[in-house]
């Protein structure tokens, strides 16, 4: 799979954390390291249309983690993907693990992960979120 990869202004590649929650649904999309651990943003929106959008520009490399968890009534869809090559603009990202239904499809990977998918469930929860959830201060 492949996702779109943002250039910062000298050129560094980078996702963006997104998302937010309306009054039943909701998404979003939370960048960390290999290790798990929130990842400093190089851009943090502070102006324009901030609810549910584009709020941390986050700089990437290869083995970082995307996590996307969406909801409808609390009722959550997560996924974890790996990035495994970053190109001029794209990702190629592998699927690492999901939860649906209630339970993880396989386990979920180490402890560290756990306060990240969090931060994934909370973003997507906060009603017409406007900053971002999982960045170093």
């Amino acid at each position: 799979m492949e996702t779109k990869v943002y250039r910062s202004k000298s050129g560094i590649p980078c996702l963006w954390e997104r998302g937010g929650g309306y009054s039943h649904t909701g998404s979003a999309t939370i960048i960390c390291s290999p290790n798990g651990h929130p990842k400093r943003a190089i851009y943090v929106a502070r102006k324009g249309m901030l609810a549910c959008g584009e709020h941390a520009l986050i700089p990437i490399a290869v083995d970082d983690y995307i996590i996307t968890a969406k909801h409808h009534r609390e009722d959550f869809d997560i996924t974890i993907y790996r990035i495994a090559k970053i190109n001029a603009d794209t990702a190629d990202i592998e699927f690492g693990t999901e939860f649906s239904n209630g339970e993880w499809r396989e386990p979920l990977p180490p402890a560290e992960f756990e306060a990240a998918v969090q931060a994934a469930q909370e973003k997507a929860t906060c009603y017409h979120c406007r900053s971002p959830h999982y960045i170093l201060a």
